[in-house]
């Protein structure tokens, strides 16, 4: 499992690519709440939104996962830890006021980043429409 990277894989870089064009700047592999042992993968702390691109086996994403051929039990129980911790994870951002946005690595990433788009937009004090101009919520 060493060899698994926990950040800066090739859908996160894809991700981060897609917003970047898009005109989004954010925090890369940032914790959201400084006293929560969490890290997001995209962090806009003024819109206080948090990015999380959840691998499919990793996560247990519902079209894609497959279970593992060897010490199966571990790896369900692997699974089911990762998605607990989402949704506490989630809940915690929640109860401080803060969105969560979860992208399956399988998701086409510019309508993802599209959608992370629409949703920093809404929550920043002052929005961004993305051609250089700015307009007072």
């Amino acid at each position: 499992m060493q060899s698994n990277r926990s950040r800066d894989t090739k859908p996160e870089l894809a991700l981060r690519s897609a917003a970047h064009a898009l005109g989004l700047r954010y925090r890369v592999s940032a914790r959201p709440l400084p006293h929560v042992r969490r890290t997001a993968d995209m962090v806009f702390s003024s819109a206080r939104v948090a990015v999380f691109m959840d691998g499919c086996f990793w996560h247990g994403c519902p079209e894609h996962h497959t279970m593992a051929a060897t010490n199966a039990t571990f790896w369900a129980e692997k699974v089911l830890a990762n998605r607990a911790r989402d949704r506490d994870t989630d809940c915690k951002l929640a109860d401080a006021g803060w969105t969560s946005i979860r992208v399956w690595e399988h998701e086409d990433l510019r309508l993802a980043a599209a959608r992370i788009r629409k949703i920093v937009n809404e929550r920043r004090p002052t929005a961004r429409r993305g051609d250089g101009e700015s307009t007072r919520m």
